[in-house]
């Protein structure tokens, strides 16, 4: 995988950084299913925060794994308007909002807040689940927007 234009593959650049990037991953993966986080509640998450950074690989990639794990289309159709429909659960949306001010936590107000909210439906093994998955895949969007990792066409089915 040749990087477009100038950019170089730091995940190919610096494969010791990316591999603990990647172990990092592998454990708060474990870490939510330990809390008792659903794999599609983990994607959402994953999801949301790659919508916010504009990470068109992440998007992709966790489209993919979501629809895998039994998500379905109409919820990731308006996950970016989540607030906005009722197709959510009360633990997903409070996640959600969580993910939102880790992944922006210039609000202070926004912070207490999504933090009280989560504090209500989750436990505090899942919120700190959750905020280790939303720190970790915006590391990836990091990792994927600055190396310009593409997004290839999908195989015909």
């Amino acid at each position: 995988m040749q990087p477009t234009g100038s950019r170089i593959f730091i995940d190919k650049q610096s494969p010791k950084a990316y591999h603990a990037l990647l172990q990092t991953s592998e454990t708060v993966r474990a870490t939510a299913a330990d809390a008792g986080l659903d794999r599609t509640l983990v994607e959402l998450v994953n999801l949301r925060v790659s919508q916010l950074n504009r990470c068109a690989y992440c998007l992709d990639l966790h489209t993919r794994a979501a629809l895998r794990a039994g998500e379905t289309t109409q919820r990731l159709g308006v996950l970016a308007a989540w607030r906005d429909t009722a197709v959510f659960t009360p633990q997903e949306r409070a996640a959600l909002a969580l993910a939102e001010v880790v992944t922006d936590p210039s609000d202070a107000a926004a912070q207490e807040s999504a933090y009280a909210a989560a504090r209500e439906v989750l436990t505090d093994d899942q919120v700190s689940a959750v905020i280790w998955v939303a720190i970790t895949i915006n590391a990836f969007n990091r990792v994927s927007i600055l190396s310009k990792h593409p997004v290839r066409a999908a195989a015909a089915q």
